[in-house]
């Protein structure tokens, strides 16, 4: 069930037999060729794909995290960390007021992960409700697959390349782009770190098949379904 499409007395009809909700976390960064909503569109896609047949509320993803390393690129916003923490509280404070004692968190963007620290600082001071901060992309059998298709994968590669990530009208090249160095990329500025990934990828093919990416889609699907029902 999407939140947008219910009313507060559907919501509160359905917190008088349950209590979970997932809560979808983004990014607008570059993402090479690709939408710079990358991270939120396949947040929330794997959130309410997952979440479908549980019944369990998914709400709107929130679409900013934390991304100073590409504020070199035209399009991409990035919240201060402290910002964000707050955001992260805030959402939980609401949730738990309003009646929602278990939320997961499915997450898109890597840099977002200071919100797990916030998440259990939060679960510390409000004992009766329970948090799980998901990484949908690098969960322990999406991430596997992925690999068993092609380890070289990163930001921005094929690995993000699913049909509704790309841009009508957008070729994406045809060859493997090298890794780059991360923790050297990491000593930069924004204005270094564009001048080493030029156009944004990480490293790998920029398109893989849609066979390819479905499989992933697939277990990405069922990992974050079984952390839904396993509340």
């Amino acid at each position: 069930m999407k939140i947008c499409e219910m009313n507060w007395l559907q919501v509160e009809e359905y917190l008088k037999t349950d209590d979970r909700a997932v809560v979808p976390l983004g990014c607008t960064e570059q993402h090479a060729y690709l939408s710079l909503s990358v991270d939120s569109i396949l947040a929330e896609r794997v959130a309410l794909e997952a979440a479908a047949p549980t019944g369990v509320p998914v709400f709107p993803v929130q679409a900013y995290g934390i991304t100073p390393y590409f504020m070199a690129y035209p399009g991409t916003v990035s919240l201060k960390a402290d910002t964000y923490l707050r955001i992260i509280t805030d959402i939980l404070d609401s949730l738990k007021r309003t009646g929602f004692r278990r939320i997961l968190f499915v997450n898109g963007h890597g840099g977002n992960t200071p919100g797990q620290t916030a998440a259990i600082e939060w679960m510390g001071q409000n004992p009766d409700c329970r948090v799980r901060f998901h990484n949908w992309w690098n969960a322990p059998r999406t991430f596997e697959k992925v690999k068993e298709i092609d380890p070289v994968a990163s930001h921005a590669s094929w690995m993000e390349n699913f049909p509704w990530t790309r841009l009508p009208g957008i070729e994406q090249p045809t060859h493997q782009k090298p890794m780059v160095d991360l923790e050297r990329m990491r000593t930069f500025d924004p204005e270094g770190v564009r001048e080493i990934l030029q156009e944004g990828n990480f490293g790998g093919y920029f398109q893989r098949s849609d066979d390819e990416m479905n499989a992933i889609w697939s277990v990405a699907i069922d990992e974050t379904r079984a952390l839904i029902e396993k509340w």
